[in-house]
């Protein structure tokens, strides 16, 4: 199985899908691993620790796009990158199927397989290849991090000569990964943390790390299968409007990770919710790459809305790039070594598997996926 690992050819992208440990993994397998040159900078991988772990490293991106079976990247394959590719080759990578139909048809149109990392299941048996639940878990750190650097005050409660400092007030708003890491580390830094999240199952998980659970009476709420909190009704998000205004006044830092899979993200925090803020106080906005939870945020931009700062990257996880991309590199690792047939050394794809079956969008000149199917119907 001949796998390439090209560099990503956005330039606000800094993870990278393979890391010296992942090549190490699959040339033990018995897969042969090529990257392109520079792979690894924003990591300070240099490419000698790509040819140590048993890489080639190359400068011809279309001669290794061509020749491979598998292409790892983070983001989606770009138009370029689809045209050098042989039918029946697979990609992995972020795919955001739901919203790129266009790219979807044209990679059936060329006979490429694409995997899209956001469909494999939540499952036990899938935990390995999570890249979501990854990439959410050193975001949810990352943002924490951020706010107490850019609060201008001290997180912790400290007794001084001079008197006690008072501890700072984390409102976090979702608590799925990036949530539950969130509050894990305001806690670790000595914060006093309230969390909301419109599924009433969580709350054990949000009080075990030591958040206050607000509790709002939504009616009937829930989640999916795989995991995601369902869509409210309108009258529903009044609702939770009404009831996070108070718990929103007291915060000092409130981090929204509130991502509808496959939509554009909610409003949760109103400009009237940031009036009712003290001045000084921090909005940290992860979901501002899909719209935005916060009324007036901007991608990449750190706006001032009535004395708040509102702070929203398009790629969280791209700040963190060593870590982010060490464990989104061993995830595409753990999914190649499903597709690796260890007797002849090839790729092969297995559609019994359930991790591949809910994975791959478009085989054989055809989108096959019937979520994505689906969505594309409505």
């Amino acid at each position: 199985m001949q796998i390439f690992v090209p560099r990503e050819t956005d330039p606000s992208e800094t993870r990278a899908a393979a890391s010296p440990d992942s090549v190490s993994k699959l040339t033990k397998l018995g897969a042969s691993v090529t990257v392109e040159a520079d792979l690894g900078k924003h990591c300070h991988w240099s490419d000698a620790q790509y040819e140590k772990a048993g890489a080639t490293v190359t400068s011809d991106r279309s001669a290794a796009l061509n020749s491979a079976d598998l292409v790892l990247s983070v983001r989606r394959p770009d138009e370029q990158t689809i045209a050098r590719l042989r039918r029946g080759a697979v990609t992995a990578s972020f795919l955001d199927p739901f919203t790129q139909r266009d790219l979807v048809e044209r990679l059936a149109g060329a006979g490429v397989t694409a995997i899209s990392l956001e469909l494999v299941p939540r499952t036990t048996l899938a935990q390995k290849l999570d890249a979501l639940s990854s990439q959410h878990s050193v975001s949810g750190y990352y943002m924490v991090v951020l706010a107490a650097e850019r609060l201008g005050k001290l997180i912790p409660m400290m007794s001084t000569p001079a008197g006690v400092i008072q501890p700072a007030r984390v409102l976090v708003i979702g608590a799925g990964v990036a949530g539950l890491q969130a509050i894990a580390t305001a806690r670790r830094l000595g914060a006093r943390i309230e969390a909301f999240d419109t599924r009433p199952v969580v709350k054990e998980q949000v009080e075990s790390l030591g958040a206050k659970f607000v509790e709002i009476d939504l009616g009937q709420t829930g989640q999916t299968e795989g995991g995601y909190a369902r869509e409210l009704t309108d009258e529903q998000k009044k609702r939770q409007q009404e009831g996070l205004k108070a718990a929103i006044g007291r915060a000092d830092i409130v981090i929204t990770t509130a991502k509808l899979f496959g939509r554009s993200a909610p409003i949760v925090v109103t400009g009237d919710m940031i009036a009712g803020m003290k001045p000084g106080s921090l909005i940290i906005d992860y979901a501002v790459d899909s719209g935005g939870n916060v009324e007036g945020s901007k991608p990449d931009e750190e706006v001032v809305i009535d004395g708040v700062r509102v702070i929203g990257f398009a790629n969280f996880p791209g700040k963190v790039a060593v870590d982010a991309s060490r464990v989104y590199a061993n995830n595409l690792a753990s999914l190649a070594e499903i597709m690796f047939d260890k007797e002849r050394k090839t790729l092969r794809l297995d559609f019994e598997d359930e991790i591949i079956r809910g994975s791959v969008v478009t085989h054989d000149g055809k989108i096959v996926n019937e979520t994505v199917t689906k969505s594309y119907a409505r």
